[in-house]
C-alpha cells in the first residue's frame, strides 16, 4: 500500500518532465513546462499531504526549469497528425 503512496506522485513527475520539452522556443516550453509542472504539483502536493499550492510552486519552478534546459531537438515528440 506504501508503494503506491509513492507510485503515482513519482509517475506523475516522470510525466511532467517527459512534457516539459514541448515547444520549438526555450521560452515556450519553459512556460509549456512550467504549467505543466504546476498542474501535476498541486495534484502530487495534495496527495503528499504537502498542500496543492507548496506542490503546485515546486513542480512549476521544476517544469519550467526542466523546459528552458532542453533542446527542441533532443525532444521530438513528432509532428501532431
Amino acid at each position: 500500500m506504501i508503494l503506491l503512496k509513492f507510485a503515482r506522485p513519482l509517475t506523475l513527475a516522470a510525466l511532467t518532465l517527459a512534457l516539459s520539452g514541448c515547444g520549438y522556443t526555450p521560452g515556450s516550453r519553459a512556460l509549456s513546462g512550467g504549467a505543466i509542472g504546476a498542474g501535476a504539483g498541486a495534484i502530487i502536493g495534495a496527495a503528499t499531504g504537502t498542500g496543492p499550492a507548496g506542490g503546485a510552486l515546486v513542480g512549476g519552478a521544476i517544469g519550467a526549469i526542466g523546459g528552458a534546459v532542453t533542446n527542441a531537438r533532443t525532444i521530438n515528440l513528432g509532428n501532431p497528425l
